[in-house]
């Protein structure tokens, strides 16, 4: 599926491949901008090693976004009641995890990233079996959570994952059109 953002352009997506997108994918997560992934000390290795395990992840799937047919974010999708949240709030059926990432710039674009996050849960949401995505950024992106908020994420509390305080929010599919409208 892809997302035409107007003044923009289209969004569309890709499965990742861990070994070719390796390279380009080290770049963007070691990058200062991107300290709430994690990973800024990583090596190629660390890289490709994290991304060929959620490859073989049953419950975890990482999908290159595409802007214009370019690679400019990455998206993962995960069951929160087999991955990542397990034990830390009670799953409904239907829930699905989302992290997102948009690629460093030195020329940013006005409403990019929300046109991102945007056409990540529609992607999300084109599953009918999706009712309800779910997030835990750490409790200090302040910068995300206003995007979580903009695209109709609600957050619920905090919680403590082993790597960080999460900020642990939901967004249902009637939030997300009434926040962002139900056109595509």
């Amino acid at each position: 599926m892809s997302t035409i953002a107007p003044g923009l352009g289209t969004f569309s997506f890709r499965p990742l491949d861990p070994l070719t997108d390796a390279e380009l994918l080290h770049g963007w997560v070691t990058h200062p901008k991107a300290a709430f992934w994690m990973m800024q000390d990583a090596g190629l290795h660390d890289v490709e090693r994290e991304y060929m395990a959620i490859a073989a992840a049953e419950h975890h799937d990482a999908f290159l976004g595409l802007h214009n047919g370019e690679p400019a974010f990455l998206m993962e999708r995960y069951d929160p009641s087999k991955v990542e949240l397990v034990g830390l709030y009670e799953p409904e059926p239907g829930d699905v995890g989302m992290h997102f990432l948009v690629a460093p710039t030195d020329t940013p674009v006005h409403g990019f990233t929300r046109a991102v996050i945007t056409a990540v849960m529609r992607e999300l949401f084109a599953a009918p079996a999706t009712r309800r995505i779910v997030v835990e950024p750490d409790v200090s992106n302040k910068a995300v959570h206003a995007l979580n908020e903009a695209v109709g994420f609600v957050p619920e509390r905090e919680i403590h994952k082993p790597e960080k305080k999460a900020l642990l929010s939901f967004c249902t599919r009637e939030q997300f059109e009434a926040a962002v409208g139900a056109a595509r």
